[in-house]
């Protein structure tokens, strides 16, 4: 069930990571093609800006991934709903603060990023400044966006998530071409261009928040200092990897602009554009293995973490190889899209795109690695991979290659950072496990007294009826080889068989494809659970059975008898999976 709940979540993850690098890479496309080299270099310099708020978005999406994982985990809908409501008030405070300050403070930060002082002899100053107030007035819609993608994943809507995107990048294009042919607005119409898509893509995501079905309520008394300073400690380390972004763009602009001038800021915007649309696919895996470590994390389920591990290893090495395979052959069309009036920007972008390329898989394993550290709770070593990965390793390689490549020796940067950044994580992972190992019960990083011991539990996956009653057999000698009764033995038996086989005769009927059951017994200590997983359409048997409180007494017997039978029970919703608890 891991591989299929990844794989369902996937595609709507790497289309949302893409939300606020679409724009950018039309803005950038059109820019490039009409408004020639030095309006391409004052998209470069403004970028920093643009990830700023970027990177506040994201950090509240990775506290939000983190911190409903482990309330959805434990069933705990009130702490749940506190979670959204602080995200919605933080969101709604700093990026109306952000936008007030950067619209006033323009000017200036432009000469900071790096273009210059104001005047008739430098075009790339005002360029700058129009493209940053044109982008900035988004910033609400774009943070707002990224914190609904999390709750919308574990509500289950993910076709509307996809449908926003897709509003998002075709009103961009429109808007883009109507700048270009009929307002003539420049680079400030090129931003107030991402501007309006973003609002229109927020707007159809909101509206699942203001439906009746939205499982979330934003209430203004569970927002507390409290959890804020918590939801923004979950997410410390995807900020930190987004200011190390921030800083490497910096770094890199200035150091290109010693270099290569001009001509190798304009060819590195390109590149960037490239690469950032390319992290999308990274940068899904990454945090698709966030949300589902921190809900695994939660239940001390070691084998499904394992487990996840080894699913997102796999898929960063076949997808990403996949894309990097593509961006090496297109490479020459792709810089075409952004250059085409200066043949020498133009061949350095086309080197530069594929020696970035090249780093993408090791990019893809360091991600991965890092949103999994993040979700079991590992913050100092994510914020470490993120610090090392994003600026330092990169950095150096490109300061010290840089110095008898030029600037091959920036591009080269990037491959050279992500593999030490990967050989660093690996040592710190063989530190952990006494060896050298490449095994995925290494690189999960678990304590080794971590949830339950084997022999503790028993776990099974049940695809049809003709598994439940042999399901049954094995918990009723799991049980008894724990020293329970026999007539314990087999109401626990008979508690399986009962809500198993109800799911496969109701559940697996509907929907029109292959469903599976996850069923997790476990002994630990002085506690007896039951855990029942499904990926069939939402049900609830504790609300159902409050419903029909009232009934005839001799209907719904099984989920009646099974109530009875158990001390506790405890239902979720999360990720489109039904998770039923039961403690006997």
């Amino acid at each position: 069930m891991i591989k299929r709940i990844f794989r369902q979540m996937l595609l709507t993850q790497i289309i949302s990571s893409m939300t606020v690098m679409i724009c950018m890479l039309v803005d950038s496309v059109m820019i490039g093609r009409f408004l020639g080299v030095d309006a391409m270099t004052a998209y470069g310099l403004a970028t920093p800006i643009l990830l700023i708020f970027a990177a506040f978005g994201a950090m509240l999406s990775a506290g939000i991934q983190v911190m409903c994982g482990k309330t959805m985990g434990s069933g705990d809908l009130e702490a749940t709903n506190g979670c959204y409501s602080v995200a919605v008030a933080l969101a709604g405070a700093v990026s109306a603060v952000g936008l007030v300050l950067v619209l006033v403070l323009a000017g200036p930060l432009s000469t900071l990023l790096g273009a210059g002082q104001p005047g008739p002899d430098n075009p790339v100053f005002d360029l700058t400044r129009d493209y940053i107030r044109g982008f900035i007035i988004g910033a609400p819609a774009f943070i707002f966006a990224q914190i609904m993608v999390p709750f919308m994943q574990i509500s289950g809507s993910r076709t509307r998530l996809v449908v926003a995107v897709v509003v998002m990048t075709l009103a961009d294009i429109t808007f883009d071409i109507l700048n270009v042919f009929v307002f003539h607005a420049g680079t400030l119409g090129m931003g107030l261009a991402s501007s309006l898509s973003y609002y229109l893509a927020f707007c159809v995501g909101a509206g699942y928040f203001f439906s009746k079905k939205c499982m979330f309520r934003f209430r203004a008394s569970l927002v507390k200092g409290k959890k804020a300073l918590e939801l923004l400690s979950y997410g410390i380390p995807t900020v930190v990897n987004q200011i190390s972004g921030v800083l490497l763009v910096f770094v890199l602009n200035k150091l290109l602009l010693r270099v290569g001038q001009n001509a190798a800021v304009a060819s590195y915007s390109v590149i960037s554009t490239v690469g950032n649309f390319c992290y999308c696919f990274g940068a899904g895996i990454g945090s698709v293995a966030l949300l589902l470590a921190s809900i695994f994390y939660s239940d001390e389920d070691r084998t499904a973490l394992q487990n996840l591990v080894r699913t997102m290893t796999r898929y960063s090495a076949l997808l990403v190889t996949a894309v990097t395979a593509v961006v090496l052959v297109a490479a020459p069309a792709l810089v075409r899209l952004f250059l085409t009036d200066n043949p020498g920007a133009r061949d350095m972008a086309i080197e530069g795109v594929r020696l970035f390329s090249l780093s993408l898989l090791p990019s893809a394993l360091n991600s991965s690695f890092k949103n999994y550290d993040q979700g079991i709770g590992r913050t100092r070593l994510s914020e470490l991979i993120s610090f090392l990965q994003n600026f330092a390793f990169i950095a150096l390689t490109a300061l010290i290659l840089s110095s008898f490549l030029a600037t091959t020796g920036v591009w080269l940067g990037y491959l050279c950072g992500e593999l030490l950044t990967l050989l660093a994580t690996s040592i710190l992972v063989w530190r952990h496990a006494g060896k050298m190992t490449l095994s995925a019960e290494a690189y999960a990083m678990l304590p080794r007294d971590f949830g339950a011991k084997p022999g503790e539990f028993m776990e099974l996956t049940l695809n049809s009826l003709d598994g439940v009653v042999d399901a049954s057999q094995k918990a009723y000698d799991f049980c008894a080889a724990h020293g329970e009764t026999p007539r314990d033995c087999n109401l626990i038996g008979l508690c399986i068989e009962e809500m198993t086989a109800n799911i496969i005769e109701h559940g697996f009927t509907k929907g029109g494809k292959d469903h599976s059951v996850d069923l997790r017994l476990l002994f630990k200590e002085d506690r007896r659970l039951i855990r029942i997983r499904d990926d069939c359409a939402s049900f609830d048997p504790v609300r159902y059975l409050e419903l029909h409180s009232d009934d005839d007494p001799t209907a719904h017997i099984g989920i009646r008898m099974v109530m009875k039978m158990v001390k506790s029970a405890n239902y979720v919703n999360s990720l489109g999976l039904n998770n039923l608890t039961l403690e006997l």
